[in-house]
């Protein structure tokens, strides 16, 4: 290559050079801060994963020191103690009425179960868990409409503790006289793809007592 090439050469890429430097300046800033917030962003993330990890330990052992308690009623009162928010909300007010219910105070418990089957930022199943087992506490303190309206958006396909459910409204179609709805509500019941064996043998023997087995039932 001649001089003037050479030459030609050398400050073309002179002129690449401080065009990229210039760029650099004038945009640069950007480049850094799209690190600085990806960066920023995986630590954010992994420090909230770090938080919500602490806050689930520090609930189970408050939970479990609560649960060591021999006397109910210091159970009760020491699972109330704990604090909790969401799902975890949901957990204590379940455990809280079983304790409660072994120190005798049923309306506590009956208060506690309302409290969490009212809640409608918790999950379905939390509440629905929380219904049937207010219905089933409650037994004839509560009303009979009352029950089965707490229970029927409980039975639909699909839905949480469905069979349980089922049965239930069984139950209590018995209380009112109805045996004939009674009957049916139990092979709905049975029809469950999702019936556990217990389930089938209480559910035949319920169907046997009221005078109405099921097809196959010796």
């Amino acid at each position: 290559m001649s001089n003037p090439d050479s030459f030609i050469a050398e400050v073309t890429e002179e002129v690449r050079r401080d065009r990229l430097f210039a760029l650099f300046r004038r945009y640069g800033w950007i480049a850094v801060l799209a690190v600085l917030l990806v960066v920023g962003g995986a630590s954010w993330h992994e420090w909230q994963k770090a938080r919500e990890r602490a806050a689930a330990e520090a609930f189970g052992d408050a939970v479990l020191a609560a649960l060591r308690s021999e006397d109910p009623a210091a159970r009760a009162a020491a699972l109330a103690a704990v604090p909790a928010e969401g799902g975890r909300g949901a957990v204590k007010g379940l455990l809280g009425a079983a304790a409660a219910v072994a120190a005798g105070d049923k309306p506590a418990a009956l208060a506690l179960l309302a409290a969490v089957a009212g809640d409608a930022t918790l999950p379905a199943s939390y509440r629905a868990l929380a219904t049937l087992k207010r219905v089933i506490l409650g037994g004839t303190d509560l009303a009979l409409a009352e029950r089965e309206t707490a229970l029927a958006p409980l039975a639909a396909a699909g839905a949480p503790f469905r069979t349980l459910v089922l049965e239930q409204q069984a139950l209590l179609r018995l209380e009112a006289g109805d045996t004939a709805a009674a009957a049916g509500l139990l092979r709905q019941a049975l029809e469950a793809t999702d019936i556990t064996a217990g389930e089938r043998r209480r559910l035949t023997q319920l169907m046997v007592a009221i005078g109405a087995p099921p097809a196959g039932a010796g």
